[in-house]
């Protein structure tokens, strides 16, 4: 599949049909598996890797439990499609910025991705829209055990599945919600919220997880230790406290819309207004204005919006989005006049508008 079909569409965690998705954007659990009978990526050799990446390739793509899968040559694309994988959320920046044979099978909802030669031989993620961890965990099993019949993964009785990172030797297993948190954000409750889940060992990361920024006020929640616990304990960990983050949520937004209401009516309506008719516009501004508008459209303050199109636009307004639509490298201040035309032509599109 050429990777410029995707722009014209979106994956199926961006469309906001799932449970709780005015707070929750999506659902992630990967498993990290390595092949028993060679070295790890951190030891491989250059030939090592295209073994590697030979075997797993013609596993993951005869799979029919993940669906109709495509396959894409990592090591063979240009840097502005790697980037673009990453912001679709299909692969990581490790894997993009890697060197050597790697690869991802990619299914055509993209709910479902391998990649093949990342930290470790395959790191298998499913992505479902808002908070449905049980349906993701039940098909990432269901691969997983497909894919088990047919290699033989790095295992051990004691530890269990064994991987380049001691902190995910065990289950393999990385439970991750992401969240959209703006009112928390205003609300200066943010930090408070994020020390306490330090406490009972969550980590929260950016909107590309490790070592990322956050941006647009979406935070990723993820459990850090694998080991000594079974699947069911750590998705349960990660489950259990995602519902006390959405009450904590609902409840800053409705304190702003009963006590702020003209000054959050106010920052909605200037976040639409700037996006619909700026000229130029960073990616930063953009992601900080459309996360206020999609706050505005969850409390009713800004109508004839989609859902889908406001989370469509926080990915298809990234740099390499931007590139692969006008299918050609553009300087940083070229983007951001892309930018700016491509966001009045798909607001003034869906017809948006605010409410009096």
């Amino acid at each position: 599949m050429d990777l410029t079909e995707l722009t014209q569409r979106s994956g199926e965690w961006l469309k906001g049909s799932g449970p709780d998705s005015d707070i929750v954007m999506s659902s992630r659990i990967r498993l990290a598996r390595n092949l028993a009978d060679h070295s790890f990526i951190s030891k491989a050799t250059d030939p090592d890797r295209a073994v590697i990446e030979g075997e797993l390739r013609q596993r993951v793509t005869d799979l029919k439990t993940a669906g109709e899968m495509f396959y894409v040559d990592v090591s063979e694309l240009p840097g502005i499609d790697r980037q673009f994988l990453v912001e679709r959320q299909l692969i990581s920046r490790e894997h993009a910025e890697s060197h050597g044979a790697r690869g991802v099978a990619i299914d055509r909802g993209e709910q479902v991705s391998l990649m093949i030669n990342e930290e470790d031989h395959l790191r298998i993620q499913v992505l479902h829209s808002g908070f449905d961890l049980t349906e993701a965990w039940k098909q990432i099993d269901a691969i997983d055990d497909a894919l088990e019949k047919r290699v033989r993964y790095a295992f051990n009785s004691k530890l269990g599945y064994l991987t380049a990172c001691p902190t995910n030797v065990g289950t393999g297993l990385r439970v991750s919600v992401m969240l959209h948190l703006p009112a928390l954000g205003i609300t200066r409750q943010i930090e408070k919220v994020f020390r306490s889940l330090h406490k009972i060992s969550l980590a929260v990361r950016g909107l590309y997880g490790e070592g990322s920024q956050a941006m647009g006020d979406f935070y990723q929640v993820s459990n850090q230790i694998t080991l000594g616990r079974t699947e069911m304990e750590l998705i349960k960990q990660v489950g259990d406290v995602v519902p006390v983050l959405i009450d904590y949520e609902r409840r800053a937004r409705e304190f702003l819309m009963r006590e702020s209401h003209e000054n959050l009516h106010d920052r909605v309506s200037r976040a639409y207004g700037i996006l619909s008719t700026a000229q130029t516009i960073s990616s930063e501004e953009t992601m900080h204005l459309l996360s206020s508008v999609r706050m505005g459209i969850n409390l009713g303050l800004i109508s004839e919006i989609s859902m889908p199109t406001i989370n469509a636009l926080f990915i298809r307004t990234q740099p390499a989005h931007l590139q692969k639509i006008r299918g050609t490298e553009l300087s940083t201040a070229d983007r951001n006049i892309e930018r700016a035309s491509f966001l009045r032509h798909h607001l003034s599109k869906d017809g948006g508008g605010s409410k009096n």
